[in-house]
């Protein structure tokens, strides 16, 4: 089960910043790559506003 980004991303960068998988991309809504994706919770826990959420 990996995680996702919710429209409430606001592009801040943190949790590219801090995963392990490089399985997140930039832009307008950052997007996690399910297939790459850890599921380690990492970029949920440093979302500022809490736009990360397991699927």
């Amino acid at each position: 089960m990996a995680y996702k980004i919710s429209d409430e991303c606001i592009a801040c960068g943190s949790c590219a910043d801090v995963c392990p998988a490089e399985a997140i991309s930039e832009g307008d809504i950052y997007v996690i790559d399910p297939a790459k994706c850890t599921d380690c919770g990492t970029c949920a826990d440093e979302c500022p506003v809490e736009a990360i959420a397991a699927e």
